[in-house]
């Protein structure tokens, strides 16, 4: 998932996205609580991806309200 693509889509999409992500990222968590074998790195690759779902969406609401 790139910034570039998250740009394409819109508002709704990336809410659902940024839904999906928040699931695996709790996912993760509950795994790692219960002792399964999780990647390390989905850790950090899942809370990026949080985190550019929130900046694209920041970005498009700044700019509809600047309209």
């Amino acid at each position: 998932m790139n910034a570039k693509e998250l740009r394409a889509k819109n508002s709704r999409d990336l809410n659902q996205d940024l839904l999906k992500a928040r699931r695996e990222q709790f996912s993760l968590l509950m795994q790692r609580a219960t002792g399964q074998a999780v990647k390390p790195h989905d850790f950090g690759r899942v809370r990026k991806d949080i985190a550019r779902l929130k900046t694209v969406l920041a970005e498009k609401a700044a700019k509809e309200s600047g309209k």
